[in-house]
């Protein structure tokens, strides 16, 4: 089994005690779930090169990467150095996130927040719109075109966006068109092994008039600047920004012209 097979092992055990212990009546119940939700996209658009800064203590692939994170500091720094939006990790065994962190990020900034997860089930996307999201993310790589296409059509029903993220030509062909955003991983989620390049490679495959956004791998202003050079309108970045003790200052030299 690769890394890939076994987090979605372990996730589908997760959703099953999911649904035992929860209900989506029950998501529906909660205050943030009648909240206006802020657009991701809107979001990026209102700048030349949006990025998305995540939170992660982390990865199968790096170790640990901010393993006692002060989730309240790097909240305020993230805002204050004026990106797009928070990508939220919420997987427990891997990634060392949580659902109650998706919520406590929710109380501290009045940024669009994606709720980043292995999703393979609706109630899944009820969790997060309890928890305060205001996009989900959709890996291709673990998903059938059906149950994109339901999944996407029942986040837009709770007025969340979608970023649908994939990594091969034939991911592409996975997308039912209604999603909010593209991203690209230049990370595979099998091998755990990142090549910048992947992104050039499947820049004119995606849907022209997607918001495109580049994921992983990214750590210098002249790989910014190679996506944008590409067409990339963002960047999801997470263990560049969270290895540094200055996070806000670093992002700023990212999005220096």
């Amino acid at each position: 089994m690769t890394i890939l097979d076994q987090i979605i092992e372990t996730k589908r055990k997760e959703v099953e005690q999911l649904k035992n212990e929860r209900s989506i009546s029950y998501f529906e119940s909660q205050s943030n779930f009648k909240r206006s939700t802020y657009s991701l996209k809107n979001s990026i658009r209102k700048n030349d090169f949006g990025i998305i800064g995540e939170l992660k203590r982390k990865s199968p692939s790096a170790g640990p990467i901010l393993p006692e994170m002060d989730l309240p500091l790097l909240a305020k720094n993230y805002v204050d150095s004026g990106i797009c939006g928070i990508s939220c990790l919420t997987d427990l065994d891997y990634f060392g996130g949580s659902i109650y962190d998706l919520q406590q990020l929710r109380t501290l900034v009045q940024l669009p927040i994606l709720r980043k997860e292995f999703i393979i089930d609706y109630i899944q996307i009820f969790e997060a719109k309890a928890a305060g999201a205001d996009a989900i993310l959709l890996i291709a790589s673990v998903l059938t075109k059906k149950e994109i296409k339901e999944f996407v059509r029942i986040a837009h029903d709770l007025n969340l966006e979608v970023l649908f993220e994939v990594h091969t030509l034939k991911e592409i062909d996975k997308m039912c068109g209604l999603e909010d955003l593209v991203g690209v991983n230049n990370r595979d989620l099998h091998l755990q092994k990142t090549d910048l390049s992947i992104s050039e490679r499947l820049f004119n495959a995606l849907p022209s008039e997607k918001l495109k956004i580049s994921e992983s791998g990214i750590k210098t202003k002249n790989d910014i600047d190679f996506l944008i050079n590409i067409g990339y309108n963002g960047a999801l970045i997470g263990e560049s920004i969270l290895k540094q003790s200055t996070p806000e200052q670093f992002i700023s030299q990212l999005k220096t012209n």
